[in-house]
Order: C-alpha cells, then sequence, then structure tokens
C-alpha cells in the first residue's frame, strides 16, 4: 500500500509525463507488431492509434506545463475525451471481431492498393489501414489487440476521472 499512497500524493506533472510515457510505449508496441511481426493494421486500429497519440500529447503538454488544479482538470478532461473517443473504435472493433461481417468492411489490401493506384493516391490509403477491422490475427492471454486496446482506453478513462476528482497537488 505505500506505493499507492505515493502515487496518490505525486503532484500532476510526473503523472501526465506517466501518461505519455506509457502512451509511448504502448505506440511502439503497436509499431514493432506491424513492422516486425508483419501484423497489418485496419482502419480501425489506425483510429485507435491516432487516439494514443492524442492522449499522449494531451499528457506531453500537460506535464511540460505543470498546471496548477483547474489546469490539471482542464487537461485531464481533454485526455478523458480523447480516450473515449479510442475506446468507442476498440468496442466497435471488438462487436465486429465476434460478429464478422459478411463482408470485410475496412477497405482493400496494402498490396492491392499499392498494384492499383499511383503512390500519390496510394499514400492516403496505407494511413488508414489496409487489414480487415474483424479479423484476429493476434492475442494475447486470450483477448485480440482491440480487447487489450480498450482495456487500456479504460485505464485512461479512469486515470482522467481521478485526475478530475481528486486534490491537485502542483
Amino acid at each position: 500500500m505505500p506505493l499507492l499512497q505515493t502515487v496518490c500524493r505525486l503532484p500532476a506533472r510526473p503523472l501526465f509525463f506517466a501518461l505519455f510515457a506509457a502512451c509511448f510505449v504502448l505506440l511502439g508496441a503497436g509499431l514493432y507488431l506491424q513492422h516486425v511481426v508483419g501484423l497489418q493494421p485496419c482502419p480501425m486500429c489506425i483510429m485507435q492509434r491516432y487516439a494514443f497519440v492524442a492522449v499522449g500529447l494531451i499528457a506531453l503538454v500537460a506535464a511540460l506545463h505543470g498546471p496548477r488544479s483547474t489546469g490539471a482538470r482542464i487537461y485531464a478532461g481533454l485526455i478523458g475525451l480523447a480516450a473515449l473517443s479510442g475506446a468507442g473504435v476498440a468496442v466497435r472493433q471488438s462487436w465486429m471481431q465476434l460478429n464478422p461481417p459478411a463482408f470485410p468492411e475496412c477497405g482493400p489490401g496494402l498490396e492491392y492498393m499499392l498494384e492499383s493506384f499511383p503512390l500519390g493516391q496510394s499514400l492516403p490509403m496505407i494511413f488508414r489501414g489496409a487489414g480487415d477491422c474483424s479479423a484476429i490475427d493476434w492475442t494475447f492471454l486470450g483477448l485480440s489487440l482491440a480487447n487489450w486496446s480498450f482495456l487500456c482506453f479504460s485505464a485512461v478513462i479512469m486515470f482522467a476521472g481521478w485526475m478530475l476528482l481528486r486534490r491537485n497537488r502542483a
């Protein structure tokens, strides 16, 4: 319990920095799975990455700013909104994985885009993702990446709620 009490007494700045670091690690893990393991992200995966980027950047700005009580609550609210949007996408993808549609709704594959379109048109499509959103290509402890993403966004939402409710320490 002393570790939890110590964390609860920390000022907002190191907590926001820890959240930024956690988002950085999660994004790094996603890039590792994409570029080393070979998993192609789908459009919903890309949207979840953008939500993690938004959470991480807001947390970094908050950490650099070192806000007092009201500022910390504003940053926490913004972080909560970004995390809610990411959680919504993760829930939708998890639902699609449990109830796959007859035809994939996520768009063409990466190879097809590169072969069929000039690079100038392919690049925006690549950043939207190329995989099938309903496919479960990888699991850890029985949960898909979308499930893990939802759990991480849920933790961020709880963090934001706690930051909104706690008595801030500068």
